[in-house]
This record gives C-alpha cells, sequence and structure tokens, in this order.
C-alpha cells in the first residue's frame, strides 16, 4: 500500500558512563539512551553528545525526559561533557498524535550538521518501553545500588532540612584508570548540599566524598552511610566550600 507511514520501536538502553571528571558524561549516572529500530541513530549525528541520565526518571511519568502530550515539546535529547552553548547538543520537537508519538523537527547545534530523520512510534509500546526503562536496576553495578539507596535514606529523613540545608543529589564516583594518579579517587558516593545565606546573595555549599567498600553487603554499606552523615550537623562533618 503506497503512502503507508512507517512506525518505528523505541529501545531505551542503561549505558554507564566513563570513570573520573575528564572527558566524562555531564552525569555519572547512566544515560538512558534512545535506539530508534535498534539503531542508537543519536551517536550518528552527535557522537560527543550524552542522553539525559537515569536520575531524571525518577519522579511522575509526566517529568521523564521523554514523556509526551498532545501538545509539541523541545528536548535537548543530548548534551556534551561541557555545555550545550560551547559544543551544541542535539533537539527533537515530541508531541502525541492519536496513538502515535511523533519525533520532529530536529535542530543539531553541534559542528556535526548531519540530523535524523522525523519517526513515528506507536503510543502504546512508547509508553511500555519508557515505564520498563523508568523501573529497571538491573544495569545497576554496586555503587549504583549504594548511592540510590543512600540517596533516599537520606532524601526520606529530612535531615539535611532540619539545619536548614537543602540536599543537592547524591552520585555515585567511579574509577578512572586513565587519569594520572595526582587527580584519581576511589570508587566511592558523593553527596552535596548547601545552605542558603541569611543574606539571600549566595550560598554555602557542602559535600560528602564516600569510599565504597566492596567486601561489605550492599545494606551494610547504606547503613554505615546514612549513619555517619545522620550522626551529627552535616555542615560540620562535611567538607565546605563557598560561593
Amino acid at each position: 500500500m503506497t503512502g503507508q507511514l512507517t512506525i518505528s520501536t523505541l529501545t531505551l538502553q542503561h549505558k554507564i558512563p566513563p570513570g573520573g571528571d575528564w572527558g566524562a558524561a555531564p552525569d555519572s549516572w547512566a544515560e538512558v539512551r534512545p535506539l530508534i529500530d535498534g539503531v542508537d541513530v543519536l551517536k550518528e549525528v552527535h557522537p560527543e553528545g550524552f542522553a539525559p541520565s537515569c536520575r531524571h526518571w525518577t519522579g511522575p511519568a509526566e517529568t521523564w525526559p521523554l514523556a509526551v502530550t498532545e501538545e509539541p515539546r523541545r528536548v535537548m535529547i543530548t548534551e556534551p561533557d561541557c555545555h550545550p552553548g560551547c559544543c551544541g547538543a542535539l533537539y527533537v520537537t515530541m508531541r502525541r498524535e492519536g496513538d502515535q508519538v511523533i519525533w520532529e523537527d530536529w535542530k543539531n547545534t553541534s559542528n556535526v550538521t548531519k540530523i535524523p530523520a522525523d519517526v513515528r512510534f506507536d503510543l502504546s509500546q512508547y509508553e511500555a518501553e519508557l515505564a520498563r526503562a523508568a523501573a529497571d536496576r538491573s544495569w545497576e553495578e554496586p555503587v549504583d545500588t549504594v548511592a540510590r539507596l543512600l540517596g533516599q535514606t537520606l532524601a526520606d529523613s529530612g535531615w539535611f532540612e532540619r539545619w536548614g540545608c537543602i540536599l543537592d543529589g547524591v552520585w555515585p564516583r567511579r574509577e578512572n584508570p586513565d587519569l594520572p594518579e595526582e587527580f584519581a579517587s576511589p570508587e566511592g558516593v558523593d553527596v552535596y548540599f548547601h545552605q542558603v545565606r541569611e543574606s539571600g546573595t549566595g550560598t554555602d555549599d557542602y559535600g560528602y566524598e564516600l569510599i565504597f567498600t566492596p567486601d561489605l553487603s550492599i545494606e551494610e554499606q547504606v547503613r554505615r552511610l546514612a549513619d555517619h552523615i545522620l550522626a551529627d550537623d552535616p555542615r560540620k562533618t562535611a567538607e565546605s566550600w563557598g560561593r
């Protein structure tokens, strides 16, 4: 039949980024990369780009990076390791049309001018794949699981709010054997939080660089790390620096 539209299949793949701070992803959590009919088309048109990390898939479904509505939505689908204004990014407009999802009006602001063709997905398959990827933990390494569970424990505790602080996030820290020894750091978990100054002119920023212990169970590590943070005013026990 002529004129029949091709319906593609979306697959979301978790990909752990390189470790360390040089040439790494903007986020140490795993990317959630969209594959279209099994092909990573984003890699072909923005090879230096990174997809949004899985930490953006933890809220309500309507907040997920690839969520769609009938109203068109412009999405930065890949970003560089620096800043979109520096090295460019890949954008696409997403919308829902009946029982289909459409990705169209691509824009590539990097130095690669190639862009993917417009694509259509079946709405049911698309939304099911988004839900599957949001719940997927099979990709996690032990340090990821510790970071995720510690983040949940700290958020649920309300501990930072007790001291007038705001928890910015918890991230896994990966080893990078390519870094010079003086810049290398052991595998672990980073916890960052801040407090707004009374003057309102800035923030005081704090952080923990916690060590991952391979010979302890996940549950024991989470308990020990949480107990360390929850034992006292975190502004006293964390490393601090100002802005």
